[in-house]
């Protein structure tokens, strides 16, 4: 008789440890929701409840985050990162976040999204990269395997340019925010806004807040103002009567080059002669 209260307190047992750590400490519990953020934190806690389906570490100070930190919280849906130091993840760090599907990665140090830097959350629906000043590429193969990505936020970063290649793999995008970012509208932008044009009704971008901000001539120009006759002047060739033609002035232009030379060498010679013999005849 007395067997059964331990085996209910050894099963209570089991299901603690099989949802892993305790609250971490500086972090407040709430069923599967972890947060610990605005404490000030220079690291990740070390763990996590097994079951943690939704983890703030925002408005920290964390710098970087190990090597397979996520690989045994299968349960996670949301990881807010904003505000902290982070310049870069390491590799394979969504392995084991096979759901998550809401990563916030604004405020912080990124310069570069590498290739393949969220291969393994292909669940993400919502992917922030926002306001990170340093911001200067995305690899064509940023966001290759997120074909179930619905929002993505580049806004206020430091992107010149954007390959096309990182957008066409993303079927379900329906919100793009590009704003804030000093865009260089040259010849290699026309296929990413012809792009953006024709996705503008399904993609609902807040890309209207998007500004060139090069070359000279289309500087505060609205990127979805630029029309195909924008960029006539990429698409001038020359054909063979042009070439010949220019081959021709360039051939003219050095023949008169010589005789202009020859013509001045003698005036300059003659002016010359003049002089001493002016000189001769005062003597």
């Amino acid at each position: 008789m007395l067997l059964g209260p331990w085996l209910v307190a050894a099963a209570a047992a089991a299901v603690a440890a099989g949802a892993g750590a305790g609250c971490p400490v500086l972090c407040t519990c709430r069923g599967q929701a972890v947060d610990c953020s605005g404490q000030r934190l220079f690291s990740v806690p070390p763990e996590l409840p097994l079951d943690t389906g939704n983890l703030s570490l925002a408005h920290n100070r964390i710098a970087s985050i190990p090597p397979g930190y996520l690989s045994c919280y299968g349960q996670l849906r949301a990881l807010d990162l904003r505000n902290n130091s982070l310049a870069a993840l390491p590799a394979g760090l969504f392995l084991g976040a096979r759901r998550l599907a809401h990563l916030d990665l604004s405020y912080n140090n990124f310069s570069l999204v590498p290739a393949d830097m969220f291969l393994e959350a292909s669940g993400l629906l919502r992917l922030d990269l926002s306001h990170n000043p340093g911001l200067r590429r995305v690899h064509p193969d940023a966001f290759r395997g997120l074909a179930q990505l619905r929002e993505l936020d580049l806004s206020f970063g430091a992107l010149p340019a954007l390959s096309l290649e990182a957008l066409e793999g993303l079927p379900g995008l329906v919100a793009l925010r590009l704003g804030g970012n000093p865009w260089v509208c040259g010849c290699a932008m026309e296929p990413f806004l012809k792009w953006l044009r024709g996705r503008i009704q399904r993609c609902a971008a807040e890309s209207q807040l998007a500004e060139c901000r090069a070359p000279p001539e289309v500087a505060g120009a609205p990127l979805l103002s630029l029309t195909d006759e924008s960029f006539q002047a990429c698409h001038l060739t020359l054909t063979l009567d042009d070439y010949l033609f220019i081959a021709f002035v360039g051939f003219v232009v050095s023949i008169a080059s010589v005789a202009t030379n020859f013509l001045l060498g003698i005036t300059a010679n003659c002016c010359h002669r003049w002089s001493k013999a002016s000189e001769d005849e005062d003597v």
